[in-house]
């Protein structure tokens, strides 16, 4: 039997899968509507980096270990973002030898106009299924997360970006 589109059917594929494909399709529908409100040079792999800002101001070192990368590797990614004037590095009061990075008020506008796509795609979601389905949806997507060991990751905003 030859397997067209039309012969796939949602209801046939597993939980990961189609949860991998709707996390990806989700975020380059987002990625674009952040662009379209102004922020066209915005990739999803900053958001790893700038969801470790909305609530502080960790120093490069802080953001590596949160990140699981190189302290090398955070600073090239802090370096893009100050490029793009998202983020800027302060000296701590009483030390200007500890640098913080802070968002910028551009860097805020991206997190609000992500939230705002967000919001809108959520809304999409309640008219199409229901309060009570989208409930019942997110938690299959949040058992699935903490089914492959996530869901400390997720509370604690230190989701990873992807390697492979």
């Amino acid at each position: 039997m030859t397997i067209t589109a039309q012969s796939i059917e949602p209801e046939s594929i597993d939980l990961a899968t189609l949860a991998t494909l709707a996390g990806d399709l989700s975020s380059e529908y987002l990625l674009q509507r952040v662009r379209e409100r102004g922020h066209p040079f915005v990739r999803t792999a900053h958001g790893y980096l700038i969801q470790h800002l909305v609530a502080g101001s960790p120093t490069v070192t802080e953001l590596a270990s949160r990140m699981g990368v190189t302290q090398q590797a955070a600073s090239k990614s802090v370096v893009e973002l100050e490029t793009l004037g998202l983020v800027q590095r302060e000296g701590e009061e009483g030390d200007q030898r500890v640098r913080r990075v802070t968002l910028t008020d551009a860097g805020r506008e991206v997190v609000e106009s992500g939230r705002a796509a967000r919001a809108q795609l959520e809304a999409k979601l309640v008219e199409a299924l229901g309060d009570d389905t989208l409930a019942t949806a997110k938690g299959a997507l949040a058992a699935l997360i903490d089914a492959v060991g996530g869901i400390d990751d997720l509370r604690g905003r230190r989701v990873r970006a992807r390697t492979v």
